[in-house]
């Protein structure tokens, strides 16, 4: 809201000191940033150290004598820029003239004459690029930072497990993969013809609201490549501080691999909970839970139908009650094993639907017993909300725009990623 010039305008908040001067919130100042929130966003960084605890993982090679930006001060600027809605770097061209990011850096040019401004394109952009020609970033002249890509994937494990107090009782890990559309000549990006366009398949691995693992890939790889690799590195960090802690793996039937289902079963306390596509093996065993399924949905619709068919003529359309019915939904558990892939047998819980769409089967594989988690449960509380981890991808999409992997070489787009 812009109050009127007549108005009393009171102090509306206090953002501390800086450099001996306060900084103050309110509308009285004229036309000065749209991006105070960034304020406060950094200050939050500063206490809870996210930007300086990367920025440790970037060796410098500059010359400090001849240096104006260092390493932590040009990360959070670019991370503050995406915060605020400014996914190119170009953008820096005039964010380095906004008095908000300025002060989230401490950086009071637009003040004292005697400041810096911020860090415009070409330097925000050298923590982050590199050129293939580039192999010794020591001896570079312009590309003289260079990112240590297993630590900052580390940090991202460490963060999520100091987020805790104690270690929890249980944890689900969702994997999932996705499309990253690029539009250029991008290294490792390929025309997949299921998301119909070129492009990147990078691999998450979300625990809750937590990114553990963001894995960028080509698309022409299978879904479940280097899956078993990031469990594997993820659960052992977490094994290392939470010893006792019961571990889920989820995810759709692209990960319902053997050697993924096989690792987990060789782990003390790690489960998975996996879809797995249906076959003729599958449907024939479960043609029991399909007729009694059919039989129920029929039981609900004929009092329905014959009621409405004392209220209507028998000419007039009445497909449309058919809606009104509920579906019946049957499970039911079995222990199976596929003639070749699997190297053992394992509990497969089915769902069948059977409604006015007619019938549907879906399937889960899980290493939990019938003993501990009935068939229903199991597919409702432990596989079903496997649908959330869409949301936190469609976060880093749209929110922080991690599909923004515009340049040329994939280790530069990894790292934007």
């Amino acid at each position: 809201m812009t109050p009127n010039s007549t108005q009393y305008i009171p102090n509306l908040l206090n953002l501390g000191n800086i450099k001996g001067r306060k900084v103050i919130a309110n509308f009285s100042g004229g036309k000065i940033t749209s991006d105070a929130g960034i304020v406060l966003l950094a200050d939050k960084n500063k206490k809870l150290k996210i930007t300086s605890r990367f920025a440790e993982y970037f060796q410098d090679y500059r010359d400090s004598s001849y240096t104006n930006y260092s390493v932590h001060k040009l990360l959070a600027q670019r991370v503050y820029g995406i915060i605020l809605g400014y996914e190119d770097v170009n953008d820096h061209d005039k964010l380095r003239h906004d008095p908000a990011l300025a002060i989230a850096l401490d950086k009071l040019n637009f003040i004292d004459s005697s400041e810096r401004v911020l860090a415009g394109k070409s330097t925000i952009n050298r923590p982050e690029y590199c050129p293939e020609t580039i192999i010794n970033q020591k001896s570079s002249r312009y590309h003289k930072i260079e990112p240590d890509p297993k630590e900052i994937e580390r940090a991202f494990v460490d963060i999520f497990l100091a987020s805790y107090q104690k270690p929890p009782k249980q944890i689900v890990l969702d994997m999932d993969v996705t499309d990253d559309q690029v539009h250029g000549n991008q290294e490792g990006a390929f025309f997949n013809p299921y998301y119909k366009g070129v492009c990147y398949a990078p691999l998450y691995i979300f625990c809750g609201h937590h990114l553990l693992v963001a894995k960028l890939r080509s698309s022409n790889v299978d879904p479940a490549t280097g899956a078993l690799a990031e469990l594997k590195r993820v659960i052992g960090l977490i094994r290392k501080k939470w010893k006792d802690t019961q571990i889920i793996v989820r995810g759709d039937s692209a990960y319902s691999r053997e050697d993924i289902m096989a690792w987990c079963e060789e782990q003390i306390r790690v489960d998975y909970v996996l879809a797995m596509a249906t076959n003729s093996q599958l449907k024939l065993r479960a043609s029991d839970v399909i007729e009694k399924a059919q039989a129920d949905y029929q039981s609900r619709l004929e009092p329905v139908t014959k009621l409405m068919e004392t209220l209507f003529s028998p000419n007039e359309e009445l497909e449309e009650v058919k809606n009104l019915v509920p579906s019946a939904t049957w499970y039911r558990s079995l222990c199976y094993k596929t003639q070749q892939s699997w190297s053992r047998s394992r509990r497969v819980v089915t769902k069948v639907t059977h409604g006015n769409k007619g019938l549907k089967i879906r399937h889960v594989v899980t290493s939990l017993p019938a003993s501990l988690i009935p068939p229903s449960k199991l597919y409702t509380d432990k596989y079903c909300p496997r649908g959330e981890m869409e949301n936190r991808i469609k976060e880093q999409q749209l929110d922080l725009f991690a599909d923004r992997t515009s340049t040329q070489t994939m280790m530069s787009n990894q790292l934007r990623l």
